[in-house]
């Protein structure tokens, strides 16, 4: 087996399915992530997506028999194998920071989205994993009207989990050319309110500097006035801005650079002054 880094997230790294292993820069440990979109489709597309052949769609049906023999294999090997000897990983990184439901597409896209939630949920607790790892969702946020997407949801809180709650710009024409969604900032806000409301929510903000750009003063003034109606109506506090760690496989990926620490970092502090707690990782 290859070296598990911060820098590989490949899915086919331990020949399973649905589980595969993360060095997570953002969790500071192992992540294990579920991956319920194994057919590669998204109904977004981010242009510094790192998934090959990405390509529209919804996940595919899941088997949740082997989902569940791989989870129960995979936590058996972390816990009493020699996963960690094997993946050469620090000793400070030998902790399972938490259970990650991520992937290679928008994971609620899967019609059984909360019955799969519960398994994994379920199994976590046969091997003790919870609470000192967390439970996670991350995701886009532009599901979570569907039912069996709030069921999930509630069931994750259950556990004293979050949602990590994608927001790579807070203004149509953003969303349009950083993710190619054409959802509008009242859906937005909506959904970041029932998502709130149902579990712990945060939102995660990659800045990517696209040709040169940088952060626009357009983009920067539309983060400010969005995140002052997240703050007037909902429970959300935190937020994290990254970027990027590995190389895109979109189109765009010869016009993409990592935005730099300094532009991360003043727009963290404007944020700040709404009274956010915003956490800056590159």
């Amino acid at each position: 087996m290859s070296k598990l880094t911060v820098t590989n997230h490949n899915r086919n790294l331990t020949g399973l399915t649905y589980v595969y292993p993360v060095l997570s820069r953002r969790a500071g440990g192992l992540s294990i992530g579920i991956n319920f979109n194994t057919n590669n489709a998204c109904n977004w597309r981010c242009i510094y997506c790192q998934v090959p052949e990405l390509k529209n769609g919804a996940a595919p049906e899941i088997d949740l028999d082997l989902l569940a023999s791989e989870l129960r294999f995979f936590l058996n090997s972390v816990l009493h194998g020699n996963f960690y000897d094997e993946m050469e990983v620090d000793a400070a990184q030998r902790m399972i920071k938490d259970i990650a439901i991520a992937g290679n597409g928008e994971p609620t896209s899967l019609k059984d989205f909360d019955l799969a939630v519960n398994l994994i949920g379920s199994i976590a607790n046969e091997f003790g994993i919870f609470p000192q790892s967390h439970f996670v969702l991350i995701t886009n946020g532009s599901l979570i009207h569907r039912s069996s997407v709030q069921k999930g949801l509630k069931i994750i809180s259950e556990y004293d989990g979050e949602i990590w709650f994608k927001m790579d710009s807070a203004t149509p024409e953003g969303r349009k050319k950083f993710n190619h969604s054409a959802q509008s900032n009242e859906s937005v806000l909506k959904n970041l309110q029932i998502a709130s409301e149902l579990c712990t929510t945060k939102i995660q903000i990659c800045l990517v500097d696209y040709r040169q750009q940088g952060l626009s003063q357009s983009e920067k003034t539309g983060f400010i006035n969005f995140l002052k109606q997240v703050r007037s109506h909902t429970t959300i506090e935190n937020i994290t801005i990254y970027t990027l760690a590995r190389p895109s496989q979109q189109p765009e990926a010869v016009d993409l650079q990592i935005m730099p620490f300094d532009i991360m970092d003043d727009l963290a502090h404007a944020i700040r002054l709404l009274h956010f707690n915003v956490v800056v990782t590159q």
